[in-house]
């Protein structure tokens, strides 16, 4: 039995919070993001902006060359969360097949619900722009990889459509929908670039267009062995996709598999003790994560760029799953004393844990003293919990 899968995107998700938030920002260019004399990246941007070739990920310094009347605005990633959260309440509202993939997207299961889709959409879309005042747009297959494609075409075709109008106007959200019937999905592919499915990035693109394959059509019609000849597994998979065929669930809770937590430092750092005190920092705050869902990890990893945007990641295994700022440290420290040289400067600096599980209790006697400093953080965690951070700290 076909299904019907939803994809939902919020559009220009940042901007459209910052708008609601002061109002006369609609209908200007701006973006959201960092300070373009410390480095910072658009992480959003409205579409006046966007009529100027800002976009995101772009240095914000590139973007005020684009656009000189660009208004900076500095990210409130809390206030996003929690509008986020109220979307994502809407959406459980509907169906408890609800799959959310990132802060301002998510999929969602509404097979069988009596409604036709289009009238599911079209209220969806209405109920979150007039209650939440957000724009969105919807796209709708028999699985989620084409109803995220036709997400991202039903946008392309409305401002295209918007920007061919007697009024011409592209300015603000396109708030497209695209529903793709069920049978229609290789039809529905079959003209679209080879770099909007998944799983074709920019190498893979390269090597296509050389092979003269530019379409997904052009992928869906190539044999199926020579492509698994020319990019392995990878090769199956992109077969499969350029067909429409996609068979995975919706899955409804994600397991946690790392928590991280990394910094651009405004003006490279060389000095030592700094960069131990950053990692200092950052152990605190990931294994304060890991203990308030009373979650534990076995694999610390270093992420560490270089001056020259060199980027390296290095990982090491404990003998035992931690929670404990001690044990993240001293193995992030190990792991940066072994690759860095001395007086090296840092660009970036961060700190994970992977291999994520419950916390192990049992105890050896070689483990009283950890034990005794894991006990010690969770007061800690709960005095920073009730009177601020700033209300006690260990002593380094």
């Amino acid at each position: 039995m076909s299904r019907t899968i939803l994809h939902l995107d919020l559009d220009a998700f940042f901007c459209s919070v910052e708008e609601i938030q002061d109002p006369d920002l609609q209908g200007r260019p701006f973006a959201v993001g960092g300070k373009p004399n410390e480095r910072g990246v658009v992480a959003s941007c409205s579409y006046a902006a966007r009529m100027f070739g800002v976009r995101s990920a772009m240095p914000m310094s590139r973007a005020l060359q684009l656009c000189r009347d660009l208004i900076v605005v500095p990210g409130r990633h809390y206030l996003y969360r929690e509008v986020s959260k109220q979307v994502m309440e809407k959406l459980s509202n509907l169906t408890d097949l609800v799959e959310q993939i990132s802060i301002d997207e998510a999929f969602l299961d509404i097979s069988g619900m009596g409604t036709s889709p289009e009238r599911i959409a079209l209220t969806l879309q209405e109920n979150i722009k007039n209650e939440l005042h957000l724009p969105s747009s919807i796209g709708i297959a028999s699985n989620k990889l084409v109803a995220k494609i036709a997400t991202e075409v039903g946008k392309k075709r409305a401002i295209s459509l918007r920007s061919r109008s007697a009024e011409g106007n592209s300015i603000g959200p396109p708030l497209g929908l695209i529903i793709v019937p069920a049978g229609d999905e290789s039809i529905f592919l079959d003209h679209l670039p080879a770099d909007m499915l998944w799983g074709v990035g920019p190498k893979t693109s390269a090597r296509l267009s050389e092979l003269g394959i530019h379409t997904i059509g052009d992928i869906a019609r190539w044999p199926q062995a020579e492509l698994v000849n020319l990019f392995g597994e990878n090769g199956r998979d992109l077969w499969h996709h350029a067909q429409g065929i996609d068979h995975r669930p919706i899955i409804t809770e994600s397991e946690t598999k790392s928590i991280s937590q990394e910094i651009t430092y405004n003006v490279d750092i060389r000095d030592e003790k700094t960069l131990e005190k950053t990692l200092r920092e950052q152990a605190r705050q990931v294994a304060r994560q890991l203990r308030k869902n009373d979650l534990a990890g076995k694999t610390v990893k270093l992420k560490i760029r270089w001056s020259d945007f060199t980027t390296l990641t290095r990982q090491t295994t404990l003998p035992t799953s931690t929670n404990s700022e001690d044990d993240i440290f001293h193995a992030a420290i190990k792991l940066m004393k072994a690759i860095r040289k001395p007086n090296q400067p840092v660009r970036l600096i961060g700190v994970g844990v992977s291999g994520i599980g419950s916390p192990i209790r049992q105890l050896s006697l070689w483990d009283v003293e950890s034990e005794k400093s894991r006990k010690l953080e969770e007061v800690m965690d709960a005095l920073q919990e009730k009177y601020g951070k700033n209300i006690i700290h260990k002593g380094e």
